[in-house]
């Protein structure tokens, strides 16, 4: 019975993963591939690199948080750790792939966390609500974080760039910029997103933090090969419209936001 728990659940782990890769490896490089910098073979294989980098270098910080800090599910029974576990990654993937299948934008990092407080609840484990509550106050200042440093970014680097920089060598910064920002992007990405797939299979005890993140980090680039480059094709061809120094602003910003959060292990959407 424990070996069929813990293969669901693993399963379940490499589900979620497989859905953050063909969700969200957009948010990255889709400016680069919409803005020709990039094709589409050239930024799969650097999301793939740096989402992987991310998750491996830095993504214990939040996997800490989902796997022990919102329900300490290493000090629970075995058995009711690991069907927490598995209930909380089922309900994570199936919400996930079903918001994908209506065409609903959501986070998993919503869905995963309320996932592990709910199945908390359900076989009574305590729940740390000052935890959530944390958690839930980051979720409402992490668009407005984004959207201030956008912002001073924006009046920044406008004029810097168009005062200094010899109109000439615009181009090849812009793109440059554009690609390095991207890179960053991912990382944080892949560093905030594997504890959503592998959290509570470390907090079940199930694999050791550094297996059960590459194996996340592993299962988001499956997601990213097999089905995120269609997300990357068509979110490329919707943001034409956006000036190079305002897309490098945006991707900088966002990736300095997620950064800061992963450092202090709070799960945060890079789509908001």
């Amino acid at each position: 019975m424990l070996l069929l728990l813990i293969s669901l659940t693993l399963l379940m782990g490499i589900g979620v993963g497989w859905s953050i890769g063909a969700n969200d490896a957009a948010n990255s490089l889709g400016t680069a591939v919409g803005s020709r910098v990039l094709n589409l073979k050239q930024a799969i294989i650097l999301i793939c690199i740096f989402g992987f980098l991310g998750a491996f270098l830095q993504g214990s910080y939040v996997t800490k948080t989902i796997g022990k800090g919102i329900v300490p599910i290493d000090q629970l029974d075995r058995t009711l750790a690991l069907y927490l576990a598995l209930v909380a990654s089922f309900a994570a993937c199936a919400w996930v792939v079903l918001a994908t299948y209506w065409k609903m934008p959501i986070s998993t990092s919503h869905s995963i966390v309320g996932a592990v407080a709910g199945a908390g609840l359900a076989i009574s484990a305590p729940v740390r609500w000052r935890v959530l509550l944390d958690i839930f106050i980051c979720w409402i200042f992490t668009p407005l974080g984004a959207a201030v440093l956008g912002y001073i970014f924006y009046r920044i680097f406008k004029n810097i760039f168009y005062r200094f920089i010899p109109r000439k060598y615009l181009k090849f910064t812009f793109a440059a910029l554009i690609i390095t920002s991207g890179c960053y992007v991912a990382y944080t990405w892949g560093a905030n997103d594997v504890a959503n797939s592998v959290g509570v299979i470390v907090g079940a005890g199930i694999l050791s933090p550094n297996v059960s993140i590459a194996l996340g980090g592993l299962a988001i680039v499956i997601g990213i090969m097999t089905w995120g480059y269609k997300v990357i094709e068509t979110i490329g061809s919707e943001i034409t419209h956006l000036l190079p120094i305002m897309a490098f602003s945006v991707q900088l910003a966002s990736a300095i936001n997620v950064h800061i959060y992963t450092v202090f292990g709070i799960p945060v959407s890079t789509s908001h």
